[in-house]
């Protein structure tokens, strides 16, 4: 990304004459032009002064080519490095960037973007940026200052400023002299000023916008907002009307007229365009009013004397444990008299113990019952007399080792069933 030198000028893009893309130049603006050019070309390792103008678009590219030759080994002549190089800006003295300066570097192998708006509180008021470069291949780095010294502007501010919302774009490609002239001659065209300035680039994501997926080459969205000398055009306000705030409002595309004039390099979101008038702004200050819920001035503020009377905190510290002590005593004895002295549960023990003792005593009897005798083992009757047969077991205890069924020779009054005899015995 090149970026000419003459942006860094107090007033960069001043358009005037017929047609687009002509540029206008004051003798004293076409002086400290060549006086700049001089300063960033020959002072290559010293100090850089730049004079940009309060109010209007200020952009300084950090260009690695400017620093390889600051890192050892130093190539030779026509010898090509391509080592990472990232920098690192911030006030002399303070470790961030002034509020109105803003920096950004996509990778390490791309040039890093100086770029904001100088504001009014700022001028005659000499700004030093530190500039740190490091090479991340051999950890080496270098430092420069840039000496930012803010001119105040004859009409600072424009009084009709527009903010445009461009979607395609990121902040460093709209940064491009190219890019951004092309816009502004989109501009121009449109709203027909005298002189129109760039005010100030800001990316989406500083506005609380999404980082876009890395799909179908989509963009983080850029507002860049333009200031003009004369109202705005019809074209403008045709966003303003009844029907395209309706379609916003349902998230659809209003119907701009002027649309076709940006559509072929820029797509402007005309629903986020802002619109504003600086000549009808009306003051918000107010006078403050003494009434109900301001308190009255108590005159200034009288601080304690040093010489404050001692005090003693013994009495203080033994309040503060005495009480409490007291109170932990006190639950602790109330405990101690329910579990100890009033203990309910004696009786229930013993009756446990009782219960306990009962449960042994059946458990041992029980070893010493007779067993019950199993049914197949009672006396029945003989299916072919009708005599009862007696038990198959004595009555003692040693009986119950016997079988429950015995062989049908060992049975009484038994009824042997015939057996076939094989025809070979005949």
């Amino acid at each position: 990304m090149q970026l000419p030198r003459w942006w860094e000028l107090g007033d960069p893009c001043a358009w005037t004459g017929q047609g687009r893309g002509t540029r206008r130049m004051s003798p004293w603006t076409t002086g400290t032009f060549l006086l700049t050019v001089y300063t960033i070309f020959s002072k290559v390792h010293s100090d850089r002064d730049v004079y940009p103008s309060a109010g209007v678009l200020f952009v300084h590219v950090l260009e690695r080519e400017s620093f390889k030759g600051e890192f050892p080994p130093y190539p030779k002549p026509g010898e090509i490095s391509n080592d990472p190089i990232t920098f690192n800006t911030n006030l002399m003295g303070y470790p961030d960037r002034p509020g109105w300066l803003r920096y950004i570097q996509r990778t390490p192998y791309s040039d890093g973007v100086l770029y904001g708006s100088p504001t009014a509180e700022n001028v005659g008021k000499p700004t030093i940026i530190e500039i740190t470069a490091y090479n991340r291949r051999t950890f080496e780095t270098a430092r420069h200052n840039l000496i930012i010294n803010i001119m105040s502007a004859e009409d600072f501010p424009l009084p009709y400023q527009a903010e445009f919302f461009v979607k395609n774009m990121n902040v460093e490609e709209m940064l491009a002299s190219e890019v951004l002239g092309d816009f502004l001659g989109a501009v121009k065209n449109v709203w027909q000023p005298e002189r129109l300035n760039a005010i100030n680039i800001t990316s989406a994501l500083d506005r609380g916008g999404r980082v876009p997926l890395p799909i179908n080459d989509m963009k983080e969205g850029v507002y860049v907002m333009v200031g003009a000398d004369v109202p705005f055009s019809s074209c403008l306000r045709e966003v303003e009307n009844p029907q395209n705030q309706l379609r916003c409002s349902q998230e659809m595309e209003p119907v701009i007229t002027c649309d076709k004039k940006f559509r072929t390099q820029f797509y402007i979101d005309w629903c986020k365009i802002s619109l504003v008038d600086k000549t009808k702004q009306v003051s918000t200050y107010q006078e403050v009013i003494r009434g109900e819920g301001i308190l009255p001035d108590g005159g200034e503020y009288k601080p304690p004397s040093d010489s404050l009377k001692s005090r003693d905190y013994y009495t203080d510290f033994l309040i503060t444990l005495a009480v409490p002590s007291a109170v932990a005593l006190v639950l602790f004895l109330i405990l101690a008299y329910i579990m100890c002295c009033r203990r309910e549960g004696v009786i229930q023990l013993v009756h446990h113990s009782a219960i306990q003792k009962s449960t042994k005593e059946l458990r041992d009897m029980s070893k010493n019952r007779e067993i019950a005798w199993p049914l197949s083992t009672l006396p029945v009757f003989h299916p072919v007399t009708g005599e009862i047969i007696p038990p198959l077991h004595a009555d003692n205890y040693e009986s119950t080792n016997m079988p429950l069924m015995q062989t049908q020779q060992n049975l009484p009054h038994q009824t042997q069933i015939p057996q076939q005899q094989t025809t070979g015995e005949y």
